[in-house]
């Protein structure tokens, strides 16, 4: 599409009831990010409510007509997702505009790829527009979903906004409450354009461009009389709701185990295993309404109301089939179902029983078959292969669910995000026990595969070859070990964590791969970088075969202005709890490296980060903790999946913790400020 532009969905795709709306970006640092809103507003081109104001604070409608499903790592950089039931939209709702802010001086012109695509509830995509000179905005419409008769229209916005999203949400009408509100402007104006006085005619198609989005302010007299309103949504990150620290027991001695709701002591069999875990997912799910929705809004199930089951028998010619479960959604009579296949410990996914799957809800008319394992689902690699027969009318949609991501969706609800009530929480956290358990069988990826040793002995003793493709298997595996490191540390700190790919637009997963395992077999090394939400950098991890290290670091840019010595000081008492062993290293522009040492010899000599010569410029400092790598293939205690865990967990739990986030421009003058005059 282009800007300006509308089509209608109904002419794209029969299966319009719902749909998942995507916005991506890329950094071409790797770290640049951005917040989506959603806003339903009506015929005024107001929202209703502050209620009709959706962004991370508020991520879920109570009707289920919105939903932000949060962050998903792409080829490209990242891209947020939110669902919509379309059925379930207010009648007296008219568009719902759907954009995106950043956050204190960061622009969207620093960010690269700026896109937004629109799938139907079977996850064909149907429309894509691309934002190529977004400008120094805070905000940015992407796009807004608007009612003509008895359809839904989509029409290319790429308006930009300097007040950012309380400017944005201001100018529909939302009473922000916010600590910044007050250093931005409030006229809600776009970039370079004057407000319209009335709101926008429908755009013919493909030519002409919004004349007036988003719509102008009520005249003086109406705001004479504003609305009472009982709460302002609030722009500030929510806080934890539980306390990690466990409730002292009662026990006598730590013989005594608690009683728990979901026990595993008795599980002896993989088949028990998938029975067990089936049935204590899917009565959660129907249990906790935060949590059903969290993870089926993802595969375009509406919001209502949901049931779950069990060991359900289907015919399949002359062998009825029976899926391990059953999700089945009901909204305004209408139903959504899923069937579930599941597998536990290192199990595979079998393709012949999803392929049977897949043609039994083909002909029932269920929309969905979701498979959840251990196993991580890659970009553009499938985990199973099976035929979809497109001249079948009815589309069934595969999705792929891994254990991790259920662990890491209850472990947001109930330690950082919250939950409706004491018994959800406490379901929850039963189900996290349950999960984490060493005999449920649920513990995500934990095996690097049959590849992992032969190629380990063939770097150590230089035999492996480019174009081997037990390579292009290691790097894979190492694919899906970081994205569910990005997952256990995101669920611990309550952060956005996802891995940052620094690739070319559109650049075929496939190709990047393979071109990551011929780079393997000549350098005998791994690396992934993380992006890890309120870090001063990318936060990465090497794992050297040849040598049996791993490696974690954070590249910290200096300051823009001070002194290189009150920088090295300043650092060095931030890092006062940090491992002794901390490598301190101090980058400098050119190929030659700058001074470098370990925090136990730098702490009483922080001179002795400074470059010999003064004229050489610091551009930042390098830090880094080296750990022995696992050997095994597993995730034991002495395997290569523990050991990469353990080291990013305590990297960033004694290291990046310490260190500053990265600074507004204000703030940053202020600190240096502070700096010149202690000096």
């Amino acid at each position: 599409m282009t800007m300006g532009s509308n089509v209608s969905l109904a002419a794209l795709s029969e299966n319009v009831g719902s749909a998942i709306v995507s916005l991506g970006w890329s950094s071409p640092t790797g770290e640049g990010d951005a917040d989506v809103s959603v806003l339903l507003l009506d015929a005024k081109g107001k929202v209703r409510s502050d209620a009709d104001f959706y962004f991370y604070n508020n991520p879920v409608a109570a009707d289920g007509s919105v939903q932000l499903l949060g962050k998903e790592p792409t080829a490209d950089g990242s891209e947020d997702r939110i669902s919509f039931d379309l059925t379930a939209v207010p009648a007296d709702v008219e568009r719902i505009v759907v954009a995106a802010s950043r956050y204190e001086q960061a622009r969207f012109a620093e960010l690269d790829d700026l896109k937004v695509t629109l799938a139907d509830a079977g996850g064909e995509s149907l429309l894509r527009f691309v934002i190529d000179d977004p400008g120094p905005v805070s905000a940015i419409i992407f796009g807004e979903l608007y009612r003509r008769a008895e359809d839904w229209k989509f029409r290319a916005v790429g308006q930009g906004y300097e007040s950012g999203l309380a400017g944005l949400a201001t100018d529909f009408g939302v009473d922000i409450e916010d600590d910044e509100a007050d250093d931005e402007t409030e006229s809600g104006t776009a970039a370079g354009e004057e407000p319209a006085a009335a709101p926008a005619p429908e755009a013919p198609p493909q030519t002409t461009p919004l004349e007036a989005v988003p719509a102008p302010r009520p005249p003086a007299d109406e705001e004479a009389a504003p609305k009472k309103r009982t709460a302002r949504p609030r722009t500030a990150k929510k806080k934890v709701t539980l306390p990690r620290a466990p409730v002292k027991s009662l026990a006598e001695n730590e013989s005594w185990k608690s009683a728990r709701l979901f026990p595993v002591s008795v599980l002896k069999s993989d088949r028990e295993r998938e029975m067990r875990a089936t049935s204590v997912l899917l009565s959660v799910m129907a249990q906790v309404p935060e949590f059903g929705r969290r993870l089926t809004a993802a595969f375009g199930a509406p919001a209502g109301r949901m049931e779950t089951f069990t060991e359900v028998s289907l015919p399949h010619g002359d062998t009825p089939r029976r899926p391990d479960g059953v999700i089945r959604v009901e909204r305004a009579g209408k139903l959504w179902t899923a069937l579930v296949e599941t597998k536990t410990n290192g199990n595979a996914l079998k393709a012949d029983q999803v392929q049977a799957y897949m043609d039994i809800a083909a002909r029932r008319g269920y929309e969905a078959v979701i498979t959840l394992s251990n196993d991580v689902a890659l970009e553009g690699s499938p985990l199973v292969d099976v035929k979809i027969d497109r001249r079948r009318k009815h589309q069934v949609a595969l999705w792929h669910l891994s254990w991790a991501e259920v662990a890491h969706q209850a472990q947001m609800l109930i330690r950082h995000e919250g939950v409706g009530n004491a018994a959800h929480a406490w379901l929850l956290q039963e189900l996290l026990h349950y999960l984490q358990h060493d005999n449920s069988g649920c513990h995500g990826f934990q095996n690097m595969g049959s590849a992992w040793v032969p190629v380990r002995n063939g770097i150590d003793d230089e035999t492996l070859c480019q174009g081997d493709p037990r390579a292009l298997e290691v790097v894979e595996s190492w694919e899906r070990l970081i994205r569910q490191v990005c997952l256990r540390l995101g669920g611990e700190l309550g952060q956005k964590v996802l891995p940052a790919q620094r690739v070319r637009r559109g650049t075929d997963p496939g190709a990047r791969r393979a071109r990551l395992a011929d780079q393997l077999c000549l350098e005998g090394r791994l690396q992934a970088e993380l992006r890890v939400e309120g870090a001063p950098g990318l936060l990465t991890v090497n794992a050297d075969l040849r040598t049996a290290k791993l490696r974690t670091s954070v590249e910290i840019p200096a300051p823009e202005q001070g002194y290189p010595l009150t920088w090295a000081k300043r650092l060095l008492r931030r890092l006062a709890e940090a491992p002794a062993d901390l490598h301190v290293e101090t980058l400098v522009e050119g190929d030659t490296g700058g001074p470098r040492g370990t925090l136990e010899r730098l702490r009483p000599e922080p001179a002795d980060l400074l470059p010999k010569d003064s004229a050489t410029r610091i551009t930042g400092f390098r830090l880094s903790l080296f750990k022995s790598m696992g050997s095994g293939r597993g995730s034991a205690e002495s395997g290569f999946i523990r050991s990469v865990d353990d080291a990013v967990h305590r990297f960033y739990t004694s290291v990046v913790v310490h260190l500053d986030a990265p600074a507004s421009g204000r703030a940053a003058a202020a600190a240096a400020a502070k700096e010149r005059a202690t000096v």
